[in-house]
């Protein structure tokens, strides 16, 4: 746990850049003000923009987390991975439902750089949503396998909802957990229907939190970014 907490608060809060070209996120960039220090580039912004994308956020000395959710089979999910791995990003995302061997592949080929996360189940499914696709058990339980089945396959880390947080903590101490779905109290849930506040994910044991409209939607996203800062600060406090 000491590695963990020794990641800044700052650092901690990744921004979704959920823009739709370059045009927009340089004003989004620019109404940040600096502040951020881990940014996300998803496949709105990367199937516009590309390179261009993640290149904005390095020239202004962010880290990138390139969320692809990269699902194919394994010799061409490798093969994406090492175009990737030219681009600098800190962190890559491959989806769990593509096996051991897809994971294995993306893991071997980037060679810790980027760090390769395994996206267990998305935040905007149910358990009614599992089921109707045959996959058994509990949501928990789900995550829980796909997350050891990542970890046997040497990825660095995945993504779950808040509300998978502990069990996965509970289940591996090594794997480092992104969170998305994170929203302060009162916000709008939008099509997320697993979330929770940044000070209980952090609680639980996340390491990462990835928000995006409660920034971006903001009157001001440099006020909004600093507030959640703020929550990750007094969560770490007490944990």
């Amino acid at each position: 746990m000491s590695q963990r907490k020794s990641i800044p608060a700052a650092e901690r809060v990744i921004v979704a850049l959920d823009v739709p070209d370059q045009a927009g996120l340089t004003a989004f960039l620019d109404s940040l003000e600096g502040q951020p220090r881990f940014y996300k580039v998803g496949l709105e912004l990367f199937v516009a923009e590309g390179a261009r994308a993640v290149e904005a956020v390095r020239k202004r000395g962010g880290k990138v987390f390139l969320d692809l959710k990269l699902h194919d089979i394994p010799e061409t999910v490798a093969r994406a991975v090492a175009s990737a791995t030219s681009l600098g990003a800190e962190l890559l995302t491959v989806h769990t439902a593509g096996g051991f061997e897809m994971m294995r592949r993306a893991v071997d080929v980037a060679k810790g750089k980027p760090g390769i996360l395994g996206v267990t189940v998305l935040t905007s499914l149910s358990e009614a949503d599992l089921l109707a696709d045959g996959i058994s058990g509990t949501m928990r339980e789900a995550v829980v396998r796909r997350a050891k089945l990542a970890e046997k396959a040497g990825a660095a880390g995945i993504v779950c909802s808040p509300q998978e947080v502990a069990d996965v903590r509970a289940a591996s101490t090594t794997l480092t957990l992104v969170v998305p779905g994170v929203r302060p109290a009162g916000a709008a849930l939008g099509d997320q229907k697993r979330v929770a506040t940044p000070a209980s994910a952090i609680a639980s044991g996340a390491d990462y939190l990835v928000v995006g409209r409660p920034i971006r939607d903001a009157q001001s996203p440099a006020a909004a970014f600093a507030t959640l800062v703020g929550e990750v600060e007094s969560a770490l406090a007490t944990a």
